[in-house]
């Protein structure tokens, strides 16, 4: 019994403790522009797709592909929605195909291949940055990855554990991180 205790409370511990890592190497936003020959951005907030949207104007890109669009958005909607100007119009792509972060992945690097891009600007919140990065780098292992991560205003970083409705949802960020970890060693 007390073997079964102690391995319950080093499991325990261990969670614990790798969350708390977790949270506290979320990556910040960057201060400086990148360069790529993409931009990705993944759907799931407006400022995800504005961010992206505005890199795409800066010359960041030459293409912006947003992943994981629902079916009935059209391109002009999003870019209503994200105030995009004449690139935004020539060189953004609408991916449909998504329906989560492996699906992105997938989208991306189909659309990468197409494009015959070495490089990516990856655009997504940062709390979801960690298993998006590991998600995009199985699937594209020859392509640069730079992350973008952006913070977006309803997921309270600063003092996360004060707030129920961010740890719930760095708790379930973490556990889909975890499960990552796994299924990306098994592809590969």
């Amino acid at each position: 019994m007390r073997v079964f205790l102690a391995v319950i409370f080093l499991a325990v511990l261990g969670y614990g403790l790798g969350f708390v890592l977790f949270v506290s190497h979320l990556p910040p936003t960057p201060t400086t522009l990148p360069t790529a020959e993409g931009i990705v951005a993944l759907t799931g907030g407006n400022e995800r797709l504005d961010t992206a949207v505005a890199l795409l104007e800066r010359g960041v890109g030459k293409r912006l592909l947003v992943s994981g669009v629902a079916q009935e958005t059209t391109k002009e909607t999003v870019g209503k929605m994200s105030e995009g100007g004449p690139r935004f119009a020539c060189c953004a792509d609408i991916g449909y195909a998504a329906e989560d972060t492996h699906g992105n992945a997938q989208e991306a690097a189909q659309w990468a291949r197409e494009n015959r891009f070495s490089s990516l600007v990856i655009v997504t919140g940062r709390y979801h940055m960690p298993r998006t990065m590991r998600e995009f780098s199985a699937v594209l292992p020859d392509v640069s990855l730079i992350a973008y991560p952006v913070d977006q205003s309803r997921v309270e970083l600063n003092g996360w554990w004060r707030h129920p409705r961010t740890a719930q949802l760095l708790h379930r960020e973490y556990v889909k991180y975890l499960a990552s970890l796994v299924t990306t060693r098994l592809a590969r």
